[in-house]
This record gives structure tokens, C-alpha cells and sequence, in this order.
């Protein structure tokens, strides 16, 4: 019996560990890993892309590493450890028919989470091409002269054209197409003083095949005058001008000569008044005597008798 009880109590120790054991253990960590990975290129400038990781507290960091079709060996890029989400290839994989793969993870202090991998990616099959730009437009009066640059630095041995749109800027638009492999080219046979409108297209041949880059934004120019019609409208105002001189000198001329008339024709006529008119109709009708005899000659008569008549009565 005395030597069970060392025995118990070592049995009591460990099981005293144990419990302890259990008691402070925690479920493993988990960091999640980034989403909506994706190669995002465009004229050949390619970066890998995802979406941010959410944690509560910290700040999560994120590593990208690369390999090749050729070397499938993961190597560290220019992206160890950054807070953005985002990250452009470096310049040694920046080869348009290189085959790319891409993996990402997040990182939480020293928590890191599962590798997403992106691709296969090649450049010269993924990548998204935009339109061409125009640099210059010079107009005449039956073409337009374009010169355009490509989206992107052409390397030698690159087979590419531009598809031309272009319509006349009516209600009713039938649009034409021409192809070309010059920077520099015309737009012919078109309508002299009416505004045309064009839309460009870059095509590039590779050895996957054909990339169609995206349209250009309509741009309109109008044709100029050709100097035949310039000449004309000239002509056409010196005569309109000419004639104008005629009919003013014309008519000024026609004033000078009617002059008289015109200017009796402006004046009122004499007109003799009513009563003498009367008058010398009818002699004999008393309109004179009247007038001699008016009511407003008597009161000076009156007023002359009455002085008269007061002179002979004073005395003396």
C-alpha cells in the first residue's frame, strides 16, 4: 500500500497537466485569402489585381510571386509585403508571348494566408488593345488627310492596320470602310464643304492571331471650298455688287429728272377760301356788305355818336 501512493500522485500530476493543457488551447487561426484575382492588360502594360482582405484589426500585406511556362519556378517580384492591391510586372516578364503565371497571399503580422494563383497568361493573346490616336487632321475640298499613332510602341516585325469608319454627318449615314498599314493616309472622294465624320480601328496580326482593338470616339471635320467654288462666289458678289451700283445710280438719275414733280406732288395745292369763293361765284350776294356791317363795328359807332352828342350839349 505505501507504494501506491508516489504512483497516485504521479498519475494526479500528469492529469493535472493535461487538463491545463486543454483548457488554454485555441481553435488554429485563419486569415482568408484575397479574391477576385485577375491579370488586368491593356497595350501590353499587364498587372495582377484582387480585392482587399477584411480583418477587424491590423494591417494586412500581400506578396506576389511569379513563374514561367519555361522556368516553373516561384520567384519573388517587386511586390513582397504591400499594402496596395495591386501589382505591375516587372520588366523581365514583360514579353508578349511569354506564358506567365501569378499567385498572391495575404499577410497579418507572421499569419499568412492559402496562395491564389492567376493565369496562364500571354500578352500577346490576353491583352486588351484600345483605339489608335489622331494626332492631325488637314482638310480639302474632297479628302481628309489623318495622321495617327498607334496605342502602343510597335516592335519590329509587328503586322497591324487600321480600319477606317467614316460617314457623312446627315440624318441618313451610310458608312464606309477602308483599310490601311501607313500612319499617315487620306480619306478621298468625299463631298467639298460638308462635315464628314470618322471613327478608327487598330488591328494587330500575332502569333495567336488577330487582336481588334477598340473603336476611337467619332471625330467630324468639315471638307473645305474648292477654289473653283471659292472663285465663283466671287465672281457672283462682284456682279451682285455691280448690279446694285446700276439701280442705285439708276434711280438716283430718275429722282434728278422727275425732281419738279416729285416735289409738287409733296406740296399741298392753293386753295382759295370758301366765302371768296363763293363770292366770285355770286356777285350779287351780300357777303362783302356784311362783312362791312359786322356787329362788331357798331358799339365804335355808338360810343362816336355818344361823344358827339355829350360835346354839343356842354356849354359853351
Amino acid at each position: 500500500m505505501p507504494g501506491r501512493a508516489p504512483l497516485r500522485a504521479l498519475l494526479f500530476f500528469f492529469l493535472l497537466i493535461l487538463l491545463r493543457g486543454s483548457a488554454g488551447a485555441e481553435p488554429s487561426p485563419h486569415l482568408p485569402a484575397p479574391e477576385d484575382v485577375e491579370i488586368y492588360s491593356y497595350n501590353f502594360h499587364s498587372l495582377l489585381r484582387w480585392s482587399p482582405v477584411p480583418v477587424e484589426r491590423g494591417l494586412v500585406l500581400y506578396t506576389v510571386h511569379y513563374k514561367t511556362g519555361a522556368f516553373p519556378v516561384w520567384n519573388e517580384m517587386n511586390c513582397t509585403r504591400i499594402p496596395r492591391t495591386q501589382c505591375g510586372f516587372p520588366l523581365e516578364i514583360q514579353k508578349r508571348l511569354w506564358t506567365i503565371f501569378l499567385r498572391v497571399r495575404a499577410e497579418l503580422g507572421q499569419l499568412p494566408s492559402a496562395w491564389v494563383q492567376a493565369g496562364p497568361f500571354v500578352a500577346e493573346r490576353d491583352t486588351t488593345l484600345g483605339p489608335p490616336r489622331v494626332s492631325r487632321v488637314s482638310a480639302s475640298s474632297d479628302s481628309l488627310l489623318l495622321s495617327v499613332t498607334p496605342p502602343f510602341t510597335p516592335e519590329p516585325g509587328d503586322s497591324f492596320q487600321y480600319r477606317v469608319f467614316y460617314w457623312e454627318n446627315t440624318t441618313r449615314t451610310t458608312k464606309k470602310e477602308q483599310e490601311t498599314h501607313n500612319t499617315v493616309f487620306q480619306i478621298g472622294k468625299l463631298k467639298e464643304s460638308t462635315l464628314y465624320c470618322f471613327s478608327l480601328q487598330f488591328e494587330f496580326e500575332g502569333v495567336y492571331g488577330e487582336l481588334i482593338g477598340q473603336r476611337s470616339a467619332p471625330e467630324c471635320h468639315r471638307t473645305a471650298i474648292s477654289e473653283a467654288t471659292r472663285a465663283g462666289f466671287i465672281t457672283l458678289l462682284c456682279l451682285s455688287g455691280l448690279v446694285l451700283i446700276n439701280l442705285a445710280t439708276a434711280g438716283l438719275l430718275l429722282l434728278w429728272k422727275h425732281r419738279k414733280k416729285i416735289k409738287q406732288s409733296f406740296q399741298p395745292p392753293l386753295k382759295i377760301p370758301s366765302h371768296f369763293e363763293e363770292f366770285l361765284r355770286d356777285p350779287g350776294m351780300p357777303g362783302l356788305e356784311e362783312l362791312d356791317n359786322s356787329p362788331e363795328d357798331e358799339p365804335q359807332a355808338l360810343v362816336a355818336g355818344e361823344g358827339i352828342q355829350a360835346w354839343s350839349s356842354s356849354p359853351g
